[in-house]
């Protein structure tokens, strides 16, 4: 096994304490299969010195800015204050700091706004959470941010929404990095969801009401006829709507087109079968609508990365 991956979290003033434990709690907990950690984490300030955090008690690291050179991953945390976040400048330290860096860049939350100062998200999508989304879209609007979604993957750089998103951010890099398996340890150990998808929105729709109103209704009897070959004219049909309108309702209620909700409750239901059941992958791309098991094949890769067997495996070396 080579040299362990160098994680740098840089504590800025105000941190959100929750989230400056995440990376140690997540990607510092990961291991392979011999239990051998795959990440070592530290975390630094400017100047090692002490930090306020936003719980109202500081934190004293035992580096400084200096480590972040070395870094294979530098994770920015979120922050309530800053000239960053209020002016959408660097203070001239923490320019110097980031300025050069080869590392991949992480944010979680309002650490957004520091990557944006810095210039890193110019061009580029990004998430961060949504209340502070207006903000931000307005000290930056170089940045094509994405004021809905859980976290953007961009390769090099990594952004996500506040507090749990950052979770989901951190197990996407373990999984990214090492494979879900790997993930899913530090899931179970953590007790936490093994996987949201980053293009998820930050407001989590719960199952529809059918007595609700607009398009709830065609959205519960959708959820119990997923094996059928629902289309769009269908749903637009069950909701007595032309297809433009039913389009442009379902996609204000819910942040996304019909055809993509029907795509992602299918594959949340063929995950829901993986896990619980033993049943056969063409009886599952069946049940779930699919049709075809290269189709649920597909649509799961695309979805998480894995073929339904691998993701049936993996979960249920996880659970074990």
């Amino acid at each position: 096994m080579g040299a362990r991956h160098e994680v740098a979290v840089l504590a800025l003033p105000d941190v959100v304490a929750f989230e400056l434990g995440l990376p140690h709690k997540l990607i510092g907990t990961a291991v392979d299969d011999e239990e051998r950690l795959l990440y070592r984490v530290r975390v630094a300030t400017l100047d090692g010195g002490p930090v306020r955090t936003s719980a109202g008690y500081q934190v004293l690291p035992e580096h400084d800015a200096s480590i972040l050179r070395t870094a294979d991953t530098v994770i920015i945390p979120g922050i309530y204050s800053g000239s960053a976040k209020d002016r959408g400048v660097l203070e001239p330290d923490l320019a110097a700091a980031l300025h050069g860096l080869s590392a991949r860049m992480v944010s979680i939350c309002t650490g957004a706004f520091v990557l944006a100062a810095a210039g890193l998200l110019d061009g580029r999508p990004a998430a961060t959470h949504w209340m502070h989304a207006e903000a931000f879209q307005a000290l930056f609007p170089q940045v094509k941010l994405d004021p809905d979604v859980l976290y953007v993957d961009d390769g090099d750089v990594l952004t996500s929404a506040g507090n749990a998103a950052g979770i989901d951010l951190l197990l996407h890099i373990v999984r990214r990095d090492h494979g879900a398996g790997v993930a899913n340890r530090v899931a179970r150990r953590s007790v936490v969801a093994p996987w949201r998808e980053g293009g998820q929105s930050q407001f989590m729709e719960p199952m529809p009401d059918p007595d609700g109103p607009g398009t709830a209704r065609t959205r519960a009897w959708a959820v119990e006829r997923l094996h059928e070959p629902l289309g769009l004219a269908d749903l637009a049909a069950h909701s007595a709507m032309s297809v433009r309108t039913f389009t442009r309702r379902f996609r204000e209620e819910t942040g996304m087109s019909p055809t993509r909700w029907l795509s992602t409750q299918r594959v949340a239901a063929a995950r829901r079968l993986l896990e619980t059941t033993e049943l056969p992958v063409e009886r599952i791309a069946a049940e779930c609508g699919f049709g075809t098991t290269a189709s649920l094949r597909q649509h799961l890769h695309a979805a998480i990365g894995v073929a339904p067997l691998a993701y049936r495996r993996t979960y249920r070396g996880a659970e074990g």
